[in-house]
């Protein structure tokens, strides 16, 4: 074989695989890849987005969120939020808050206690209060607490 042909031959193969490097890197920036699996939960079941109710069903509006870290463990606010923005949440903000728990509490501050079982059943569970506080300017207060476990992180390479 001529070296011509050997280098025609391995641009053309070079060619092939940059395209589809391109192509697959395209389709997984548009969502037309598979997503990752849901991770179960701690009572064995998986959750999905599918077996919950779209939180946008209440009258064409959002339910605001926001989420606060109620332990020692840093970042839990932060993929807390993340876990219910993929729910359909909208999250308008995170913190610390002083006071530590143990489980994870939802607080109703608007007086709407499906919207907060709706919530803690996205978080796996917790507790429901009601909670009342207008100043707050959020429909749901997510404490997160010591046991809750966040999902397992699809690896994105």
């Amino acid at each position: 074989m001529n070296t011509r042909a050997l280098v025609i031959g391995g641009s053309a193969l070079a060619l092939v695989l940059i395209a589809g490097v391109m192509l697959s890197a395209r389709g997984a920036r548009k969502g037309e890849l598979s997503p990752a699996p849901q991770s179960a939960s701690r009572s064995g079941t998986a959750t999905s987005a599918a077996s919950l109710p779209d939180p946008k069903w209440a009258k064409g509006q959002r339910i605001t969120v926001e989420v606060l870290n109620a332990t020692r463990v840093r970042g839990l606010a932060r993929r807390a939020a993340l876990t219910l923005r993929d729910q359909g949440f909208d999250v308008v903000s995170t913190g610390t808050n002083r006071e530590q728990f143990d489980t994870t509490q939802v607080l109703d501050r608007t007086g709407h206690r499906d919207w907060a079982a709706l919530a803690a059943r996205s978080m796996g569970g917790g507790t429901v209060l009601v909670r009342p506080d207008s100043s707050r300017e959020v429909d749901l207060t997510v404490l997160i607490g010591t046991t809750w476990r966040p999902p397992s992180q699809p690896f994105y390479p």
